[in-house]
């Protein structure tokens, strides 16, 4: 069973809880779940098939297609509930001068419960459909940041 810590009863849309079905997806504790691989080349994280979170924005577990740009940044924030934001950095040619300029742009996008990022961390985002005002975008990989050398997130340009 999820947890439920919202007010309205926590489930998964694709489970009849009530089912006496036996070739059902089944995870290791043997309660019913769903989940289901994005393609492009993304695993399915273990926390997803595993958990049991509910999260209806979820790629892995929810009802969100990914379609259009595969984007890659570094989180710079992650103080809201179930989203982060990412820097991108590119460079910009300026043509009358035949040089690049830095330039960078803040992308929220949608985090998933299987998920655990910290500030430094590099993302792998999928454009989806609009989530909310601002979020396009879901995460769909992680590549944690190295522990030895401390990254300043704010300032620094870094590609990828």
């Amino acid at each position: 069973m999820a947890e439920q810590n919202e007010k309205a009863f926590q489930k998964q849309d694709a489970v009849f809880l009530s089912s006496k079905k036996t070739n059902v997806k089944r995870n290791k504790q043997g309660t019913i779940r769903y989940y289901r691989n994005v393609g492009l080349g993304f695993k399915t994280p273990t926390a997803a098939i595993e958990g049991s979170y509910i999260d209806k924005k979820c790629p892995f577990t929810g009802n969100i297609s990914i379609r259009g740009r595969i984007l890659k940044g570094l989180v710079i924030s992650n103080k809201m509930k179930r989203t982060i934001i990412m820097r991108r950095d590119y460079l910009h040619y300026i043509k009358k001068y035949k040089r690049y300029e830095k330039r960078h742009t803040n992308v929220p996008a949608h985090l998933s419960p299987c998920f655990s990022v910290k500030e430094g961390d590099i993302v792998t985002v999928g454009q989806c459909r609009p989530l909310s005002k601002t979020v396009r975008f879901n995460v769909l990989k992680v590549e944690p940041c190295s522990t030895q050398k401390p990254v300043n997130v704010k300032k620094q340009f870094r590609m990828f």
